[in-house]
């Protein structure tokens, strides 16, 4: 059947966004749009997805000719109704359309700082599974370790698309593959069993995906399930948290002490500064309902674009490697006060 459809004439979409929906801002606007299966063009402004369909993996390149007017998608295949609904679906999910003009408003009254430029979406992936194996793979480990694993999990799991891209890997494929060949194929280390256990828990349909992700569920509730599953521990949880809409917990680790030091210049042991940070942007909000995460991620981004520009011009194979603590040092920090005012 993928093989007909990728005969026929390739699908175009288009997707009604958000009056506010700026797609080189919201699109680029946290480190999962330097991942496979994503790719941003900066020099057309296109953002790009290889997504698991029913039929088969499909490419899909989006384009917006102005803030707020729909998304222009052309595929590299046809798609039936199923697939396009799918599609939509997914996309809906990665740039967070269902996030409204007033969602945004409402993080803006707490955190104005962001009002004028109107940041506030963070893109995110296609599906729950896929954002928490990535955030597996984003720990204990630099920046471009991160960005090989999953561009060796895409091409060595996923299916392929018609155009020869690969889209990220589904529970049931993730879960059919051995551990130990995870490990030597696509280097993922010590959570190659983990990766292959969370897999099973979705083929195997023990995961509540819409338990988790209804925001009327207790933010607390899904704190302690997360922390259940295999290789997911609390910073992991907390990341998972934000990547599904719950902002009042922080995903600390240690470039949250580089940002510590080197941008809020506080001082003292590395545990001190955390809590430091942690106390600093308690203000917007933590727990049910709180706006921490996009207050300290918009911070911490925008360290980001000062040091490499714009994020709608990064290239993913080259200032997209670049984020390790390394090589984001600043000329001579001056150490700040303890108090996190």
């Amino acid at each position: 059947m993928a093989q007909r459809a990728a005969q026929a004439r390739p699908t175009r979409l288009r997707i009604a966004v958000p009056a506010d929906f700026d797609l080189a801002r919201d699109a680029c606007s946290y480190g999962y749009f330097l991942l496979d299966p994503y790719d941003w063009d900066p020099s057309s402004s296109t953002f790009s997805a290889a997504l698991a369909l029913e039929d088969g993996a499909a490419y899909i390149a989006l384009r917006q000719s102005r803030v707020g007017m729909h998304l222009t998608g052309s595929c590299d295949r046809s798609l039936s109704r199923r697939e396009v609904a799918q599609a939509r679906s997914m996309i809906a999910r990665i740039l967070r359309l269902d996030e409204s003009v007033d969602d945004i408003a409402e993080f803006h009254a707490v955190d104005d700082r962001w009002r004028f430029s109107g940041r506030g979406r963070l893109m995110r992936s296609a599906t729950l599974f896929e954002d928490m194996a990535k955030t597996i793979t984003s720990c204990n480990v630099q920046w471009p370790g991160t960005i090989d694993m999953n561009a060796a999990l895409c091409a060595r799991v996923g299916s392929e698309s018609p155009s020869g891209r690969f889209a990220f890997p589904t529970p049931e494929q993730l879960a059919r593959k051995k551990a130990t060949w995870l490990r030597s194929r696509c280097r993922v280390g010590y959570r190659d069993q983990r990766l292959v256990d969370l897999a099973k828990l979705f083929h195997k349909g023990e995961i509540d995906v819409e338990w988790l992700e209804d925001l009327d569920t207790p933010d607390d509730e899904v704190r302690r399930f997360l922390l259940e599953l295999p290789g997911i521990g609390p910073y992991a949880a907390h990341n998972i948290m934000q990547l599904m809409g719950r902002y009042g917990f922080l995903p600390l680790d240690t470039e949250s002490v580089r940002h510590g030091k080197q941008v809020l210049r506080f001082d003292g042991t590395d545990r001190e500064v955390l809590k430091l940070v942690s106390e600093h942007y308690e203000r917007f909000g933590v727990g049910q309902g709180g706006q921490a995460f996009r207050s300290y991620w918009l911070d911490l981004w925008m360290s980001y674009e000062t040091s490499r520009g714009p994020a709608h011009t990064w290239d993913k194979r080259t200032t997209g490697r670049t984020f390790t603590a390394s090589k984001l040092k600043p000329a001579a920090p001056r150490p700040r006060s303890r108090r996190s005012s």
